[in-house]
């Protein structure tokens, strides 16, 4: 028989929007060409799927990889490698490097520093401030970019619009949907006090809930105002939830696996280990954010992916840094969530993939479709395996789940066709390419 695919994935559950059903999958030049059935003689080479489910490739919107400036921390291809350990094909990576992203120059280098230096595919935010307001029309567009991401409450690095007017500016000028770090952070100026030393369980309470849904409500406004489409990253807390709920029409919302999976009781295990922005918190957020997942609510799931030396996390609070490691536990967390049954699969496919791609339109990514690239994360959904540090690739080496032991792992990640990992190794050199975007400029 003559050969007609590069490669054909034999005998796996495919997850897409059909539902789920045993069937093969062949792939040529990188893209998928047809679902079936199929003699592994048509294809040069065969992936044993048997006993395993092929998911749509996994889309990470919210990733910091440090690069450049914090390198010591993570860098572009450290983090992605972490990111195709995990099962994540696809990464959009936040600006707040140095320098920061928030030009045309800055986003084409990181564009050059990560073309088929990453393992996975990728793109990058732009920072939004008062300076680049007038080419945000420009650079929302530009190839690699994933759009325009907004600090109202600070966090790591310089970027930060406080400010209603210098909001309303940056929405006013945008087209594409556009990404904010929602905490008021003249509410938390006024709260420094709160900050206990040494006691980083006085961090909710510095950062508390109003802080999270005044900001909120004060960014809904001005998007109704101005007629724009904004995307709460990282949602929190209960009472944003209760909110959001009435404006769905103008906000998408991501939640991270760490405010759904960890409560405040992590501070007296882990201490500024689980230390973010915005913070975990009380056990009835959590139980909200499940409620608004099970309701639809919330869109998609981002593992806000923020690494830091453990030297450096170590530091006594409120000296020591916020954010942790989690593009690489992203899909074995919620596979575990899936089969306690919290959510189902095809739920969880909505949130990592189909979701991502439909709130931000990409192109040729998020669905298991002829046509599309070949994007996969494969999934034993019976393993049990217990996550350690030392199988995370960060440069970090650490996760606030070291000795978790979760049930459902990522197998195998392939990107555009290329078996990427397999089997917690990496199997084909580095080739991750930018994500092409349905209303964005073509690529050079």
């Amino acid at each position: 028989m003559t050969q007609t695919y590069d490669v054909i994935l034999k005998g796996g559950t495919v997850v897409n929007q059909d539902g789920e059903g045993l069937r093969d999958v062949a792939i040529r030049g990188g893209r998928i060409v047809e679902l079936g059935s199929f003699d592994p003689s048509q294809a040069g080479e065969t992936t044993d799927c048997t006993g395993l489910h092929i998911l749509p490739g996994v889309i990470d919107s919210q990733v910091h990889f440090r690069e450049p400036g914090l390198d010591h921390k993570e860098d572009l291809e450290s983090g992605s490698r972490a990111a195709v350990m995990g099962g994540v094909t696809s990464v959009f990576e936040m600006p707040n490097t140095n320098p920061l992203t928030t030009s045309e120059a800055a986003l084409a280098d990181k564009v050059s520093r990560g073309h088929h230096r990453m393992h996975c595919d990728f793109a990058f935010w732009v920072g939004g401030t008062r300076e680049n307001v007038k080419d945000i029309p420009e650079l929302e567009r530009l190839p690699g970019a994933a759009g325009i991401k907004v600090f109202m409450g600070s966090s790591t690095g310089d970027l930060l619009v406080e400010d209603d007017q210098g909001v309303r500016d940056i929405l006013s000028t945008t087209r594409r949907r556009a990404a904010f770090h929602s905490e008021d952070e003249f509410r938390l100026r006024e709260r420094q006090g709160e900050r206990i030393e040494n006691d980083p369980r006085s961090h909710p309470i510095w950062r508390d809930e109003i802080a999270a849904l005044q900001c909120t409500q004060r960014l809904v406004g001005i998007a109704r105002e101005v007629g724009a489409k904004i995307h709460i990253l990282h949602l929190s807390t209960a009472e944003e939830i209760g909110y959001l709920l009435d404006h769905k029409d103008v906000a998408s919302i991501e939640v991270t696996p760490h405010h759904l999976t960890l409560t405040d009781e992590a501070y007296e295990r882990l201490g500024t280990l689980v230390q973010m922005n915005p913070p975990v918190r009380a056990p009835h957020h959590g139980e909200r954010l499940w409620w608004g997942l099970e309701q639809g609510i919330l869109d998609i799931f981002g593992s806000d992916h923020a690494p830091h030396l453990l030297e450096e996390k170590q530091k006594p609070y409120p000296a020591s840094p916020s954010g942790m490691t989690g593009v690489q536990t992203l899909v074995p967390i919620m596979l575990d969530h899936v089969n306690a049954g919290r959510l189902s699969l095809a739920r969880f496919v909505d949130m990592t993939s189909a979701g991502p791609a439909r709130l931000f339109q990409t192109a040729l990514k998020g669905r298991i479709a002829a046509g599309y690239d070949a994007d996969f994360t494969i999934v034993d959904m019976k393993r049990k395996q217990t996550i350690r540090n030392e199988w995370i690739a960060s440069k970090c080496g650490w996760t606030p789940y070291d000795g978790k032991e979760v049930t459902g792992w990522p197998v195998g990640t392939i990107v555009r066709g290329q078996k990427v990992m397999w089997e917690a190794e990496l199997t084909t050199p580095s080739r991750g390419e930018v994500v092409l975007f349905q209303d964005g400029l073509p690529r050079a």
